[in-house]
């Protein structure tokens, strides 16, 4: 069993904010397969289908972005998951808006809500699926990046790396996570001569 975790805040209001990238890349698996219905376990919503005959699940912490791990380290525990079958879809502002990229591990890197996975799990060693929010306007903070929508000429870039991170998941729980990094992380360009 693997278990795919997308981080985000419950609730309407943060519903389309950049935070919120991980629960809307969860919600494009879910409408890209058959899955049984949504039900609440362990503070998160969760749901399974089955890929390959391996069941996987489906997971949205309802704790709020920064308690993110007390959904997370015990449905891991209750189902008896190693660390490297819970792949976990976040935001990173790192990442130019709408890039993606897939690590088998990795630090916080000031990111609240794997922070608390890292604590509630004990490990890195849970594949990283990071997807680009770009970096916070000059005069903005944070805080008021994250829990902004995305502009309305970012708009298609978003959507667009929302079905390629779908993808990319949907295609490494098939092949594994280093193939998956080889197939869906960009590609460098080789330098010009």
């Amino acid at each position: 069993m693997k278990m795919v975790v997308g981080l985000g805040n419950p609730g309407s209001q943060y519903e389309k904010t950049k935070h919120n990238i991980g629960f809307m890349v969860i919600d494009a698996i879910a409408d890209a397969v058959t899955h049984t219905p949504w039900r609440e376990d362990m503070k998160a919503l969760v749901c399974t289908f089955t890929l390959d005959g391996e069941k996987i699940m489906l997971v949205k912490p309802q704790t709020f972005m920064n308690a993110s791990g007390e959904a997370v380290g015990p449905l891991m525990r209750y189902y008896k998951l190693d660390p490297s079958d819970v792949f976990c879809v976040y935001d990173d502002m790192d990442l130019p808006v709408g890039k993606i990229r897939i690590r088998p591990n990795g630090s916080a890197g000031g990111h609240n809500g794997i922070k608390s996975l890292l604590a509630h799990i004990g490990s890195d060693g849970f594949p990283h699926f990071r997807f680009g929010i770009g970096r916070p306007l000059p005069q903005w903070t944070v805080i008021d990046h994250v829990l902004a929508p995305f502009p309305e000429d970012q708009q298609e870039k978003v959507n667009d790396g929302i079905a390629a991170m779908a993808k990319a998941v949907l295609g490494t729980l098939e092949v594994g996570i280093d193939k998956g990094m080889n197939l869906y992380n960009p590609k460098r360009r080789a330098p010009r001569r």
